[in-house]
């Protein structure tokens, strides 16, 4: 079995978030850059399956500049096998995305794609629904548990009310969720064994997308800040507070 696994390029999740000056952007001036969590989280379960015997192979693409190499190449030490990325300048929207992907699926023929159920810049949630029905595919969002068995993927999946569990006829499209598992860590040896692994590097141009954005940012700005909370002196303080402030007891 092949799995494929989509990356994107973020900011550090630990970075704190700087808007530019002029509100078009956030600023990436010396921005610690990293790989998605959420895909990071499915780079994990992808080398789980294989350290299982269900995956022989797992392919990481990430679609951007020769930057995202950089976390191609941390997949790959945290053990994908080998590496592809579709090159563009291009800030892509979710459904160029979905379709470059789809383009990659097509020549890849992989029995599974895993993929970060959304990413920590954009927050659309958007790119693995559209790459399933683009493929046409069946889709698992959202999973907290993967299990691999006779062709079939039974996918336990976090939903408002609580679990879900679906299964799906491979090949499909699985999302992971923050439950699905505890990433690793990249060790030493496997950081210099990723530089010796084979990475592809395709111009987007090739795969006949329409990379033409049709979404405009008017503005970016940051959360409003936190108000400073009030100190009581005592409980019954606390009480008429609550009753003619916070108006939540009747």
């Amino acid at each position: 079995m092949k799995i494929l696994v989509p990356v994107k390029r973020t900011i550090d999740y630990n970075v704190k978030v700087k808007v530019k000056a002029d509100s078009s952007a956030v600023d990436l001036t010396n921005a610690k850059m990293a790989i998605n969590p959420f895909c990071e989280i499915a780079v994990e379960e992808a080398v789980r399956l294989k350290e299982k015997g269900v995956a022989d192979e797992v392919v990481v693409v990430s679609i951007g500049s020769k930057s995202c190499q950089e976390q191609i190449r941390t997949a790959l030490a945290l053990g994908a096998d080998r590496g592809i990325q579709v090159e563009t300048e291009d800030a892509l929207e979710s459904l160029q995305i979905a379709k470059l992907l789809a383009k990659v699926v097509e020549e890849e023929s992989p029995e599974m794609v895993i993929l970060g159920k959304q990413s920590i810049d954009s927050d659309n949630n958007q790119t693995g629904q559209m790459l399933a029905a683009l493929t046409g595919m069946p889709q698992g969002t959202f999973a907290s548990e993967v299990e691999v068995n006779d062709g079939k993927v039974k996918v336990t999946r976090e939903i408002d009310g609580g679990l879900q569990t679906v299964e799906l006829t491979l090949p499909a499209v699985i999302t992971t969720d923050l439950r699905l598992n505890e990433p690793r860590y990249a060790s030493l040896p496997n950081i210099m064994k990723a530089k010796r692994k084979p990475l592809d590097v395709k111009p987007a141009a090739d795969f006949g997308v329409e990379l033409e954005s049709h979404v405009k940012v008017l503005k970016v700005t940051p959360p409003p800040e936190r108000q400073g909370g009030i100190k009581v002196a005592d409980v019954d303080e606390l009480v008429e507070k609550l009753k003619n402030e916070a108006k939540v007891i009747s």
